[in-house]
């Protein structure tokens, strides 16, 4: 049975963050130790409870989606180290193996790339106040979870731990990182979308919407970054049991947000006590998302 990791203890390393997610350790000047925890975070709060496993399941998915996405865009994955180089201590190593990656350390671009191929969400909000997602007109009368065709790119500020993300229209993201790296940023990220979407519906799911993040490497070049297309970073739903006009049936923590959503909490830290049913049911929508994508 799993032993559930809420926090690493990695003494050998320095630490430099604990995100959301993940703790965040340097090797050298230009490597870093990513390690999953298992800490479960929703409206970009951390939860009491961790989910014994997540982890692991999260670093299996994105490390397939890395290697699926390589012909694309370089990734920040490292071939130069090895876990048992890294971390020699046998307690330290166990809390880091099967749910960390070694990466090359990179400027990261201070945005996150969204991608959405349906309306839900913030994205379903902001439409039905506007009209528009991100600056993007939409089509009039639209419903919940229908179809945005083509997808549509809407760019969000990256916020430190604790606070929202912002989204911001392409122009602004133009201001923030330059025209050159805006539009680099945005067809990548359509394309990494499309190809996944693709492989999704292969396997009887939908890819309604993903984040990316990117950075730049010694040389300037637009690289791939953190994770991608995992439960925690995307929205997976059921293709057999989609009804437009309906809140789908998902295989990511929406289950956890729509849970959320029927308490009397107002999205601030502390987070709620979350039922043994709604945690194991969680995990196990992440444990058939790994196993359906990764078949």
């Amino acid at each position: 049975m799993n032993t559930a990791i809420i926090e690493t203890t990695i003494s050998s390393l320095p630490l430099l963050q604990r995100g959301k997610v993940r703790d965040v350790y340097a090797v050298g000047d230009d490597h870093l130790l990513m390690i999953a925890t298992d800490r479960l975070s929703a409206f970009d709060v951390v939860l009491p409870q961790p989910l014994a496993g997540k982890g692991k399941i999260l670093t299996q998915i994105a490390s397939f989606w890395f290697e699926q996405m390589a012909d694309l865009i370089p990734n920040h994955i490292s071939t130069d180290l090895t876990l048992d180089n890294v971390l020699p201590d046998p307690e330290e190593y166990a809390q880091a193996v099967d749910r960390c990656m070694l990466v090359k350390r990179l400027t990261p671009l201070p945005v996150e790339a969204v991608v959405r191929g349906y309306l839900i969400g913030s994205g379903w909000k902001d439409y039905q106040s506007t009209g528009e997602v991100c600056g993007v007109k939409l089509p009039p009368d639209m419903q919940l979870a229908q179809q945005i065709d083509p997808p549509i790119f809407t760019p969000a500020t990256k916020a430190d731990v604790g606070d929202h993300d912002i989204n911001i229209s392409f122009e602004q993201m133009i201001e923030s990182i330059g025209e050159t790296h805006a539009n680099a940023v945005k067809l990548i990220s359509q394309k990494i979308y499309q190809r996944a979407a693709s492989h999704c519906a292969s396997k009887g799911i939908i890819l309604a919407d993903t984040k990316f993040e990117f950075g730049l490497d010694h040389n300037g070049e637009l690289t791939l970054m953190d994770e991608i297309l995992t439960p925690d970073s995307s929205r997976f739903w059921n293709a057999e049991t989609y009804i437009e006009g309906q809140n789908p049936e998902s295989y990511d923590k929406q289950f956890v947000r729509d849970y959320l959503e029927t308490l009397d909490w107002d999205k601030t830290a502390p987070g709620p006590t979350l039922p043994d049913d709604i945690q194991q049911k969680t995990l196990g929508r992440y444990e058939e998302a790994l196993a359906k994508l990764t078949s």
